[in-house]
């Protein structure tokens, strides 16, 4: 048998984890870990209705080398990402992970006693089939038909559990969806809720450096284009052989014949820009838009009894932790829990810059196995006491948690002036204003203008943030210490800026930015950043919003997307050129997080009109000359612990 996996416990880490009852760390250490992992998995092919075949690995929890008897619970895993590589013939097996997209799966559920099954997803890896396109319909039905393949087999005690980060986060979400009886327990990690905003096109704006940057994986890894992959170094080991075949197939050319099934493939970056409004469909397929390959659009599908645990961090992407909370937020019928820490995307760095070096904290994935034990296996372990909410604090370097979102209890309210200067407003004007703005229709919100003052702001469509940025690991791009040449980045934008602060402030959750504005053009887009600039005039990036400002009007959220922010459509019914020179009040939110600034700092507002880096421009090659209202009609409003 294996010996207990646990965490190392420092004690930075006992007081790190003070928020819950039983920490991820001490339940790690209690827990048995009983089994092994198989040397090899059992390969083989699931055959789907239409005949297609779908590569799987099947790992079996075993004693002494073989598979302990008996009927168990199964993780399912969805990858486009390959199940396992194949390697060269001179290649020591031993030296090289075969499985960089899966192995953490394999590693915590079966020596845990769980049945671990990955998929190549239709036509990807070694799975024969054509992709139609990102996360199709077909591709959400095969779930089902896997999940039924499961139930059959002599190993399975007929209950499941999905899971995965990313494109496998909303597989589990998909496998829900479909109301398979099986299903127990989903846990999306870093993963979409909508992936229009949440992913491609926050705020209605194009990341096409994100859009192109995966297209080339994708046709990377689907064709086994080595020179493709090359760039991302998850899958450009020089001992891989693209992906690896299944034992009971023909070896080789089974898998060669099903690489010839994906030249049929979609193009991701030729099909993604064709969703530039939200919901709004392929000029050949009205059936089919974002929504189609969004979560939310099928949620409605999940069983009120099959337990949620959405997982994200605070420097996740364009918009995952969204993602997380609004999941978290609309389907609050189910049994449901929310982690967010100082990740990136799927936790590979330690995104605070007062971490050591960075490196990533392993120790959530312990709370994972905990939901999986409690709903999935049905062990009492005591997470149904916890407080449904974790999320962790960086500059506190401490971990928080909450019986709700939002975690606010106050609100603390700064004026834009004409000085450049943040003005505090007094707390009984805030909370004034705050009832006065509830009563407001969300489709006021883009039209209300109040007497001010203006300040003039030229776009630079020059402007960027450079490579270091929450926008890279999203795109398959490595990066160590994010933000790390921020300092000076601001200096052409237009900057506002508090004085000294005299104590703590924590921000937590969404900081609302509204502003009071004017173009000279139909269309453009405005980013909004918050920097803590220390007493030492070191610049910290904390987080952002952005906005293209055609998509300026609030709509009421549908019953699928429950948010605690602005929400906006997207549709093109809903989208509205600027009229040059009218004055509009604007609100954008900034992505969540939980940020404490430190006496002594400052806090810094700046506003730019482009990220070269990153987003498309808008307008095409008419950089706007904007007004901003100040003194009066532009805040920015913090909730606060």
């Amino acid at each position: 048998m294996n010996e207990p996996r646990t965490a190392p416990q420092s004690a930075t880490d006992r007081n790190a984890y003070s928020s819950w009852r039983l920490s991820p760390t001490a339940y790690s250490a209690k827990r048995s870990f009983d089994f092994e992992v198989p040397v090899t998995p059992q390969s083989l092919y699931i055959s789907m209705a239409d005949e297609v075949r779908l590569a799987a690995d099947v790992f079996l929890p075993s004693v002494s080398g073989a598979p302990a008897e008996g009927e168990r619970p199964t993780i399912l895993i969805f990858t486009p990402y390959y199940r396992r590589f194949a390697l060269e013939a001179d290649a020591d097996s031993s030296a090289v992970e075969t499985s960089p997209n899966t192995a953490r799966y394999r590693d915590l559920f079966t020596p845990a006693g769980y049945n671990v099954v990955v998929v190549d997803v239709r036509g990807t890896g070694a799975s024969f089939g054509h992709r139609e396109g990102f996360r199709s319909p077909t591709e959400r039905n095969d779930y089902y038909e896997v999940a039924e393949w499961v139930c059959r087999q002599s190993w399975s005690d007929g209950r499941i559990g999905v899971t995965g980060i990313s494109y496998l986060g909303a597989a589990a979400d998909f496998l829900a969806s479909t109301g398979h009886p099986a299903v127990k327990a989903i846990a999306p990690l870093f993963s979409v809720w909508d992936t229009y905003e949440n992913n491609y096109f926050p705020g209605g704006v194009q990341l096409f450096d994100l859009i192109e940057s995966y297209s080339q994986l994708m046709i990377g890894l689907d064709q086994d284009d080595r020179e493709a992959i090359r760039p991302f170094e998850s899958y450009a080991h020089p001992a891989f052989d693209g992906p690896a075949p299944v034992d009971e197939g023909l070896n080789e050319v089974d898998r060669d014949a099903a690489l010839l099934d994906h030249r049929a493939n979609y193009r991701h970056a030729d099909m993604m820009r064709e969703f530039v409004m939200r919901e709004k469909p392929l000029p050949y397929d009205p059936d089919y838009s974002s929504a189609s390959f969004s979560p939310y659009f099928y949620s409605d599908g999940i069983r009120e009894d099959v337990a949620i645990y959405s997982v994200s961090g605070w420097m996740d992407g364009a918009g995952y932790a969204n993602g997380a909370i609004a999941r978290f937020l609309t389907k609050n019928r189910n049994p449901h829990h929310l982690l967010l820490g100082p990740w990136d995307h799927g936790a590979r760095s330690h995104v605070s810059p007062w971490s050591d070096e960075g490196k990533p904290d392993e120790v959530w994935w312990f709370e994972i196995l905990r939901f999986f034990d409690e709903y999935l296996a049905g062990q009492d372990t005591g997470i149904r006491e916890e407080a449904p909410v974790h999320y962790y604090t960086m500059h506190a370097e401490e971990w928080r948690s909450s019986t709700s979102w939002p975690l606010a209890s106050a609100t603390t309210r700064y004026e834009l002036a004409a000085d450049g200067s943040l003005k505090l407003q007094p707390k009984t004007a805030v909370a004034s204003e705050l009832v006065a703005q509830s009563n407001v229709r969300a489709d006021q919100h883009s039209t209300i203008t109040r007497d001010c003052d203006l300040v003039d702001y030229a776009v630079d469509f020059g402007a960027g943030t450079g490579n270091s940025t929450r926008f890279e690991r999203i795109a398959g791009k490595s990066v160590s210490r994010y933000y790390s040449d921020w300092q000076g980045r601001t200096d052409h934008h237009l900057v506002f800026e508090t004085s000294a602060l005299n104590e703590n402030i924590e921000l937590v959750g969404h900081a609302i930015v509204t502003l009071q504005l004017s173009s000279d053009q139909a269309d453009g887009t405005v980013f909004v950043y918050l920097t803590e600039v220390e007493a030492d005039g070191t610049e910290r990036y904390v987080t952002e919003g952005l906005l293209r400002l055609i998509h300026r009007v609030e709509s009421d959220n549908p019953g699928t997307i429950e948010t605690t922010w602005p929400y906006r459509s997207f549709n093109e019914s809903d989208a509205q050129p600027m009229i040059p020179g009218k004055l509009e009040s604007v609100r954008i939110p900034l992505l969540p997080t939980a940020w404490r600034f430190s006496p002594g700092s400052s806090i810094r507002l700046s506003l730019a009109g482009a990220d070269a880096d990153h987003a498309t421009q808008s307008p095409h090659g008419r950089p706007p000359h904007l007004k901003f209202g100040v003194n009066g009609p532009s805040t920015i409003e913090f909730p606060t612990s």
